[in-house]
């Protein structure tokens, strides 16, 4: 029986006690820590392919990139959209990658899942309750990130949609929330990581990109995300991050997010839990 007490149910501990766990491109989410890397959107096939090789030499297991992007500003670049699809989903099968990227409406439900191994719902998209319900009809993962200034009840009402349409298979992001703070692009509530843990059954994952605005502050929010008990991260990549069409200053370098995964692989084992790129051979990749 329901626990009335709460208005959110599906997703709560007082419904399913254990830890929610499901598999995409052989990790097992919820149990593995997963880590997510990427383009803030795709750009072109070789920025594309140039990332997503470097990423695969890693052993990241999970490219995102956007191709269809919900900008503040009519006038800012807003993916290729199909054409930026078909790109990231031939990059992410070339290196044996999953792709995650963003879903905006609900006409785009078909093509996305042809392309897409997760499809994210961005913080703008949130209470896009006729998304959601769609979504909760499918047989994909979806990663759900928090409303910029959305409270926690609010965030895990909107994953009860999805649960309540039938899927189970939810991850819940973290980005940062809105507050008087200016110095940062987000306020990153790693409060809210330990405690939608203990609400809920289901994975969370932290987005220091998002939430921080600032490259500098990826790498120790990222390993803080992890010592709070987040279950993955998703982080922005560019290869030329001085010249990305969107998000360029709060993307990391190549080499400054491979000198990140030690340090944020060390506080998981620590914890006793692996990352999903520890799991296969020893990286190759020579900086």
């Amino acid at each position: 029986m329901m626990d009335n007490r709460k208005p959110y149910q599906l997703v709560s501990r007082d419904w399913k006690k254990e830890n929610t766990v499901f598999e995409v491109n052989g990790v097992r989410i919820g149990e593995q820590r997963m880590m997510i890397a990427g383009p803030c959107a795709v750009e072109n096939e070789e920025q594309i392919c140039t990332i997503t090789e470097f990423l695969s030499k890693l052993n990241i297991r999970f490219v995102r990139g956007g191709a269809y992007k919900p900008r503040t500003s009519p006038y800012s670049f807003q993916g290729l959209k199909t054409e930026g699809l078909v790109m990231l989903r031939k990059a992410a099968d070339k290196y044996g990658m999953a792709v995650v990227t963003e879903i905006m409406s609900t006409d785009k439900v078909d093509e996305l899942c042809e392309y897409a191994d997760i499809l994210q719902v961005g913080t703008r998209n949130m209470q896009n309750y006729p998304l959601l319900r769609a979504l909760g009809k499918i047989n994909k993962p979806v990663l759900l990130k928090r409303g910029m200034s959305s409270t926690i009840e609010e965030w895990l009402l909107a994953a009860e949609y999805l649960l309540s349409g039938g899927n189970e298979k939810v991850i819940l992001c973290e980005r940062g929330i809105r507050t008087f703070e200016t110095a940062t692009r987000n306020t990153l509530d790693l409060s809210a990581v330990a405690l939608v843990k203990r609400l809920s059954h289901l994975p969370v994952i932290v987005d220091p990109s998002q939430a921080t605005g600032v490259r500098d502050l990826v790498a120790p929010m990222s390993m803080a995300a992890i010592a709070a008990g987040a279950d993955g991260l998703i982080v922005e990549v560019h290869n030329q991050p001085s010249e990305a069409l969107s998000d360029g200053e709060q993307s990391l370098y190549l080499d400054q997010f491979a000198a990140m995964l030690e340090p944020v692989r060390r506080i998981a084992a620590v914890q006793g839990r692996q990352f999903d790129f520890d799991l296969q051979r020893e990286p190759d990749l020579v900086l």
